[in-house]
């Protein structure tokens, strides 16, 4: 399969033996969103936020790449391009593994519902898009807990090229996956890995039960529609703070 004139890796089967999932020995509960930037996750996470938190639920939100542990020698590697694709994504596992430890299991075994602003799934699929192996990424993420609902927005890339570009006056290195070279301009590069990205995503989403939402819908039948599947996988009741 290529996007933009870049070739795909193929996407592992569905009967090739992956990672067991974490074992749940927890209360709490966990809803992460993810897509490729500009398909309004962020947007829509922060709705439900709002909602639940005005409705007295006990809840607590995480974005990814937020860790203080590695915050210094991501920007000194970002500033002086010295990031290799494995590295990058070493860096983010420590992130994660930091945030996981130290915020997400112990607020989900405290009775908590966790938001999470991307997940181990942002890893697999930019990690995947810039040459690491799918089954190594899932290996090193194998501690991490299965989400109780994955939400995955999924918008036309030029609708969330359009969206991201319209906002940044510049695009950074490797935001714009120009580690890649994959083009000497930004916008056209950052384009070429959003895609490569999308790929990766659409990859995912019957393997692991992503809840796909239209990008392109109104932003109050979004939000509408991912409070009805909240509600209808989650015994909200159980995080009403008393």
């Amino acid at each position: 399969m290529a996007t933009s004139g870049v070739t795909i890796e193929p996407a592992a089967k569905p009967e090739e033996k992956r990672p067991k999932p974490a074992a749940r020995s927890y209360s709490g509960a966990l809803v992460v969103v993810e897509g490729i930037d500009g398909s309004g996750k962020s947007t829509q996470l922060h709705l439900l936020k709002r909602w639940l938190e005005v409705g007295g639920y006990r809840t607590y939100f995480t974005e990814w790449n937020s860790s203080p542990l590695v915050k210094s020698a991501t920007r000194r590697g970002k500033k002086r391009r010295l990031l290799t694709p494995v590295t990058f994504s070493l860096i983010h596992a420590a992130d994660f593994a930091d945030r996981y430890e130290r915020q997400i299991l112990p607020l989900l075994r405290s009775g908590h519902l966790v938001l999470a602003d991307r997940y181990i799934y942002t890893a697999f699929a930019r990690d995947g898009a810039r040459g690491c192996p799918v089954d190594w990424l899932r290996n090193l993420y194998q501690f991490a807990v299965i989400p109780d609902v994955a939400f995955y927005f999924r918008a036309p890339l030029e609708i969330a090229i359009r969206r991201i570009l319209s906002g940044r006056p510049r695009l950074k290195y490797y935001e714009a996956g120009m580690d890649l070279g994959l083009s000497l301009d930004p916008v056209e590069s950052f384009t070429k890995f959003q895609g490569l990205t999308l790929a990766r995503y659409d990859q995912m989403v019957q393997s692991d039960n992503f809840v796909l939402m239209d990008g392109t819908l109104p932003v109050h039948q979004l939000q509408q529609k991912m409070r009805d599947i909240v509600a209808g996988h989650i015994e909200l009741k159980r995080f009403k703070e008393a």
